[in-house]
C-alpha cells in the first residue's frame, strides 16, 4: 500500500524557516518523482516544487523560487521541502504527491494525505 506522511509544519514568523518532510512507504521510492503542493484557505491546489526520481532535477513555482529548496533522500524514502524567508502568503496546508514515473512531467499517482499546516504570522 502506497503511503505518504507529511510532517514539519507549524507557526513561524515572517522571514523564518521551516523544513517539511514527507516519508514514503509501500513502493520503490527511488523510482518516482515527487512534488510538494499547497492549498491556502479558500484556494485551489498550487504546485510548489518538483524533483525527479534521482534528485538531480528540480523546478519551482515562481512564487517560491529562491526561497524554497526541495530535496530527496532515497535511502530514507523521504522528500524534504526547506522553506526560508517565509511570507504570510505561504500560509497553507502542504502536501506531497507521487508522480507516475521517474520524471515530474508525468501525472500524479498518489493517495490522499493529511498534509501539514504551515502558518506564517507575526
Amino acid at each position: 500500500e502506497v503511503q505518504l506522511v507529511e510532517s514539519g509544519g507549524g507557526l513561524v514568523q515572517p522571514g523564518g524557516s521551516l523544513r517539511l518532510s514527507c516519508e514514503a512507504s509501500g513502493f520503490p521510492f527511488s523510482n518516482y518523482a515527487m512534488t510538494w503542493v499547497r492549498q491556502a484557505p479558500g484556494k485551489g491546489l498550487e504546485w510548489v516544487a518538483r524533483i525527479n526520481s534521482g534528485g538531480g532535477s528540480t523546478t519551482y513555482a515562481d512564487s517560491v523560487e529562491g526561497r524554497f529548496t526541495i530535496s530527496k533522500d532515497n535511502a530514507k524514502n523521504t522528500v524534504y521541502l526547506q522553506m526560508d524567508d517565509l511570507k504570510p502568503e505561504d500560509t497553507a496546508v502542504y502536501f506531497c504527491k507521487r508522480h507516475r514515473g521517474a520524471t515530474y512531467f508525468t501525472s500524479y499517482s498518489s493517495p490522499p494525505t493529511r498534509g501539514t499546516q504551515v502558518t506564517v504570522s507575526s
